[in-house]
């Protein structure tokens, strides 16, 4: 071994020449140092080359060297490190220090902002929700306010969701915006960003004796604002509730160990999602005893943006016979994202493995197929919009094994057609179960 290391390390100062070439031959000692203590075992896998650190540094310096413009060797390592994680599958990436600071607290349920919900309505940005006590409240912003300029820079013909995102930031830094109020004034406000709290979890009663439940995605606290509601609604209500509503619809997913949470809050026992990958031992998530609304039917809603933690969340009560799944084949997005941190404060976003519901069924590029099919009828103007997991370039084979919508106290087909099905559904099942008092 040191003996390997010597000789590489006198070739290492013959042809050492530039910064890209000092670089892939460290690469080279670390790769052959890992060879070198497996020397008893067959590799599995191709190891790298000399030739093949060469061309790594052949075209790094041809980049650095004859690009159109100066280039910062820096931006063309992470561009390399980024390459190479996007070509595993759609889900794996590269994150810098303040990307991977975002993720963070996006999973937590907070972000970095000036506190306001904001929509695409007719190509321009309108304000539909203002946080309490933020920084846009306190500069007097209000919901149905036109956000025309972000830092100077006139948003006509902008690419309207890379507008949205500068809106972010680091905590304690200024961002100018241009509002256009609903009288026609027009105010240029420096705002300063602070964090913003994220309620995952929206609620209403429904036709007086049902519950509607929305997760918009899955944060840490998710599982915790969900039962926190629950209690409220059935607290606030005369006797228990008589059907109860989880609509998913649109949620990308995210924090996985919430969304195992709830479905062991509808669960007694029984498995609620396993996963395999690379590693000889699978996770697997079993229920515990104990309910939070035990005989109280529940329907779920899903379309085709329900991803990730959402399909597992729906395939273990759908494969436990505990809810009935209504609405659209979800996304497909059966795989599980590790988040590696980095000795420099960036961090990767790794493919580790596959998801299984409890019956063995690959959500992976399959996604979860509801128990009674309703498609909305709408107007889709990006059919980009609409695609699915199996739709997406280097996507992982399965193996066997929007915003809330506010309810009256009466819905019609018109507020929501799946929503309107599905209180039907409910009604139903409530006149039906043994328990009902047949008021």
């Amino acid at each position: 071994m040191a003996k390997t290391l010597t000789l590489i390390w006198n070739i290492i100062n013959k042809i050492m020449i530039q910064t890209s070439t000092r670089l892939a031959l460290v690469l080279l000692l670390a790769s052959t140092a890992v060879a070198a203590t497996e020397t008893e075992t067959p590799p599995t896998r191709a190891q790298l080359s000399l030739d093949d650190l060469r061309t790594f540094t052949d075209v790094f310096n041809q980049v650095r060297n004859n690009f159109v413009e100066e280039t910062d060797d820096h931006m063309l390592l992470n561009a390399a490190i980024s390459g190479m994680l996007s070509e595993l599958d759609p889900h794996s990436s590269y994150m810098e220090a303040d990307e991977f600071q975002r993720l963070n607290n996006d999973s937590q349920g907070r972000y970095s902002g000036i506190g306001v919900e904001v929509a695409i309505e007719n190509q321009r940005i309108k304000v539909v929700v203002v946080m309490p006590d933020g920084a846009a409240d306190k500069a007097g912003v209000v919901a149905g306010d036109i956000i025309t300029s972000i830092n100077k820079n006139d948003l006509r013909g902008q690419d309207q969701r890379a507008a949205i995102d500068s809106m972010r930031g680091k905590v304690g830094t200024e961002v100018g915006i241009t509002i256009e109020h609903k009288n026609g004034e027009v105010s240029d406000l420096t705002l300063v960003r602070d964090f913003v709290e994220v309620t995952s979890v929206f609620s209403k009663p429904v036709d007086r004796d049902f519950g509607y439940f929305r997760i918009s995605q899955f944060t840490r606290k998710s599982a915790l604002e969900l039962r926190e509601q629950i209690e409220t609604m059935q607290s606030l209500h005369e006797g228990p509730l008589k059907g109860v509503i989880l609509d998913l619809r649109n949620n990308p997913g995210g924090v996985l160990k919430p969304a195992v949470t709830i479905a062991d809050g509808f669960l007694d026992a029984g498995l609620i999602v396993y996963t395999k990958g690379r590693a000889a031992d699978q996770v697997e998530y079993t229920a515990k005893s104990g309910q939070w609304l035990k005989d109280v039917p529940l329907v779920v809603l899903v379309n085709g943006s329900s991803a990730s933690a959402s399909e597992v969340l729906a395939g273990a009560l759908q494969d436990h016979g505990r809810a009935l799944i209504i609405g659209e084949k979800t996304f497909g997005k059966g795989s599980v994202q590790s988040v590696l941190n980095l000795r420099n404060g960036s961090g990767i976003r790794l493919t580790t493995s596959r998801y299984y519901t409890p019956t063995g069924r690959s959500i992976q590029a399959e996604g979860i197929h509801p128990d009674v099919e309703i498609t909305p009828i709408r107007v889709i103007e990006n059919e980009d919009q609409r695609k699915r997991e199996a739709d997406l370039d280097r996507h992982l084979n399965g193996e066997p094994g929007e915003r809330p919508v506010v309810f009256d106290s009466e819905v019609s087909a018109g507020d929501d057609y799946m929503m309107y099905q599905a209180l039907i559904l409910l009604k139903g099942a409530a006149i039906l179960s043994p328990t009902s008092d047949q008021r």
